[in-house]
């Protein structure tokens, strides 16, 4: 396994641009992106939920005909 490293900066908007040419057309990559910790950080989790919120591809939980299940539904879980 061959490991790269590149250093890149982030926009105004937070998006990651990375200019690396790779002799892999069509091809899958797998992208490991490890991120120095600082305490003034947009919170994680918040921006994980934003993010996922805003995606086209959860759009069809919107769809009333999704909503198969209600509260009554099943039986309580005491642990």
């Amino acid at each position: 396994m061959k490991a790269i490293e590149i250093t890149a900066k982030t926009d105004k908007q937070g998006h990651l641009k990375i200019n690396y040419p790779m002799n892999k057309k069509e091809s899958n990559v797998r992208i490991i992106i490890l991120v120095d910790e600082k305490s003034d950080e947009v919170d994680e989790e918040k921006l994980w939920m934003n993010s996922i919120s805003a995606n086209p591809a959860f759009d069809f939980l919107n769809d009333i005909n999704e909503d198969i299940y209600t509260v009554t539904d099943g039986e309580p879980f005491h642990d």
